[in-house]
């Protein structure tokens, strides 16, 4: 296997990141965290204890709401449902993503690394946005294809405000999450009467909408997260995602993403590899954290130090549900894996310089 000749990773000094939602309600003490552990890869964090529009539906929904008050909306007993006009929950929505952004521009005066936004991406946002008729926008395509729109121009405005707040900054990351993707494809998700599913979406019209909102960005480099263990690799690289993130842990024995992981990797895409657990589970030496990764290299035939210049260490999904003592040692386990990869991939290419 070669590496394609994609441009690298802008994150191939960078040891470690994290997904993107921690506990608590301090946006500082969170942002003095993530400087603090992730020096070379920071990003935004969302903290969905403050409530709603802190979660990750309200706070992407109240970003598109600041693109057209079309796309307005309020709490309902299920989640969110686009309203006439922006209330007094988008707003205070609004309002937590500015204290996000200004906590970590705060915490980050002269960071020149990478940093990175998160962002929901448009099936995530169509499987959990109501019309005003009750029903999922899924079952419209129409309003698929204006949320996927709208969000386009949402990721470019986040993009040109991080760049405006943090002028030094290498590289703008934007991470798409897609949680609820392969249920969408695959027909999973309940109408309002829970009596039956909307149908499934076949992967062209995924494609189409997925590329739209990825491809021409701001940032030029784009990617996807998504936990779930049928996550549909081909489709993220063929919507032109730069990166995959993904959960790596249950992957040491679950052989079930190799092919697709594979053909990420060597088409050149960045992966945002989820080793460590996002709840505590006692302490964690290097080798442990690094054994899910390491394990999928191996079937992959792919142990050649080249193959980890595409790499960053995550925890296996976000930390909301983490207690504060082990965001700390998750953290401190991603980088320390982290810079044992960057020191193996290193080496390697001395070896290899020097061969």
């Amino acid at each position: 296997m070669s590496l394609d000749a994609a441009a690298p990773v802008p994150w191939a000094s960078a040891e470690a990141t994290s997904i993107g939602s921690f506990p608590g309600t301090s946006p500082r003490e969170t942002a003095r965290i993530i400087a603090g552990e992730l020096a070379g890869f920071v990003h935004v964090a969302e903290l969905p204890a403050r409530g709603p529009g802190a979660d990750m539906v309200g706070r992407t929904a109240a970003m598109l709401a600041a693109v057209s008050s079309h796309f307005a909306v309020e709490t309902t007993p299920a989640g969110w449902r686009f309203t006439a006009a922006p209330g007094r929950e988008v707003r205070h929505a609004w309002s937590m993503l500015a204290e996000d952004l200004d906590a970590l521009e705060e915490q980050s005066e002269d960071y020149a690394g990478t940093v990175k936004v998160q962002v929901v991406g448009p099936w995530t946002l169509a499987a959990a946005l109501e019309m005003r008729t009750g029903e999922r926008a899924l079952g419209d395509p129409k309003a698929v294809w204006d949320i996927a729109q709208a969000l386009a121009e949402a990721i470019d405005g986040q993009v040109v405000e991080l760049r405006r707040r943090l002028p030094k900054s290498g590289q703008v990351v934007v991470q798409i999450d897609e949680p609820s993707l392969p249920a969408v494809l695959e027909g999973r998700i309940g109408t309002a009467s829970g009596l039956s599913a909307y149908r499934a979406i076949d992967g062209q019209a995924a494609e189409r909408v997925l590329s739209h909102v990825i491809r021409g960005r701001a940032s030029d480099v784009v990617g996807v997260h998504c936990c779930a263990i049928d996550i549909p690799l081909d489709l993220l690289r063929a919507s032109g995602a730069r990166f995959v993130s993904v959960d790596f842990v249950p992957l040491a024995n679950d052989h079930s993403l190799d092919d697709g992981l594979g053909q990420a990797w060597e088409a050149g895409l960045g992966v945002l590899a989820g080793c460590v657990p996002a709840v505590g589970v006692g302490p964690l030496g290097d080798r442990e954290a690094s054994a899910p990764l390491r394990a999928v290299l191996h079937r992959l035939g792919l142990e050649d130090p080249q193959w980890l210049t595409q790499v960053a260490i995550t925890p296996s999904c976000g930390l909301a549900g983490a207690s504060p003592e082990w965001v700390r040692t998750a953290l401190a386990a991603c980088t320390a894996v982290g810079r044992v990869v960057r020191q193996d991939e290193t080496e390697g290419r001395e070896d290899i310089d020097g061969g």
